[in-house]
């Protein structure tokens, strides 16, 4: 028995290492393949081991340095408000509907589950956004769609305060005095990080990765964030490649290393969020499990 143990446990162990190098691997080419020579990667395709390092790619990328590092101003100003204006809104939302005592506690949670089936589409979304809240050419238009959270995440956290909440300890604060709000503020944010920071991680996601809102309703290039920046650096560059530009083409295609400026700008928008994500490991699973199971 103990023999067939340890043959599971080490095939476990090489399934999870398989699994890890899957992960780990594309990332490792990514970041190589960002510092690799444009012509060894046309010639010979994608390598662990190129055979000409360059930094041609983030040299491209730097020449526009001052509109790099105001587009990661915004993108970290619209993220970092943004999560947490969002949290605001999730928690007031989802912590009535967890509530047995609140009397149309089942309406509103349709009113959420419904939005996860079915929604107005671009079209109504653009015309409210632009003309009804007047957003467009904003800041707010980085930020406003994503405010009118998940319905998703909604459950979820509703979920969790009412399986980690226990009853017993609101009701004790009733007795001390407390009303809801400092109920709320006092007793059932504290117990509720876990599932703040999983929620929190699940926004941070959505508003730093954001190019969609940024491609419908902003016209002024001032405003971009840094997704929508290096996708126009992108784009840029793939017209310079493309060569149609008479006696200036020779000029202006070996000044843009399409395949390696991919590589670059992926490298430079996922770096953030590798940073910031082990701040948030420890209450990610927690709050993912106990929010999941239903109560």
């Amino acid at each position: 028995m103990k023999t067939e143990n340890r043959v599971w446990r080490l095939f476990g162990h090489i399934l999870y290492l398989l699994f890890t190098l899957a992960c780990i691997l594309p990332f490792v080419l990514l970041v190589v393949s960002s510092f690799t020579d444009e012509n060894v990667i046309v010639q010979n395709g994608f390598s662990f081991f190129p055979s000409e390092f360059s930094m041609a790619a983030y040299d491209y990328l730097w020449k526009g340095g001052s509109e790099i590092f105001s587009a990661y101003g915004i993108t970290v100003f619209v993220t970092v408000f943004g999560t947490a204006i969002s949290l605001i809104i999730t928690s007031l939302l989802a912590y009535p509907i967890s509530r047995g005592d609140y009397p149309v506690r089942n309406y509103m949670a349709f009113a959420v589950f419904f939005t996860m089936l079915f929604n107005g589409g671009l079209v109504p979304s653009y015309l409210m956004y632009t003309q009804l809240f007047d957003i467009k050419n904003t800041i707010w238009a980085l930020i406003v769609p994503g405010l009118l959270m998940n319905g998703f995440n909604v459950m979820l956290m509703r979920t969790f305060f009412q399986t980690s909440i226990p009853m017993p300890v609101i009701e004790s604060a009733k007795i001390d005095g407390a009303g809801e709000w400092r109920t709320f503020s006092s007793i059932v944010l504290p117990l509720s990080m876990p599932i703040m920071a999983t929620i929190g991680l699940f926004q941070t996601i959505i508003y730093w990765n954001d190019w969609n809102n940024g491609m419908i309703y902003l016209t002024d290039s001032k405003l971009y964030g840094i997704q929508n920046l290096l996708n126009r650096i992108l784009s840029d560059a793939q017209f310079l490649s493309s060569g149609d530009f008479g006696s200036y083409a020779s000029e202006l295609t070996s000044a843009a290393p399409v395949e390696t400026v991919k590589m670059a700008i992926a490298v430079i928008g996922v770096i953030p969020i590798l940073i910031a994500y082990p701040f948030f490991q420890k209450f990610y699973v927690k709050g993912i499990v106990v929010g999941s199971v239903k109560g």
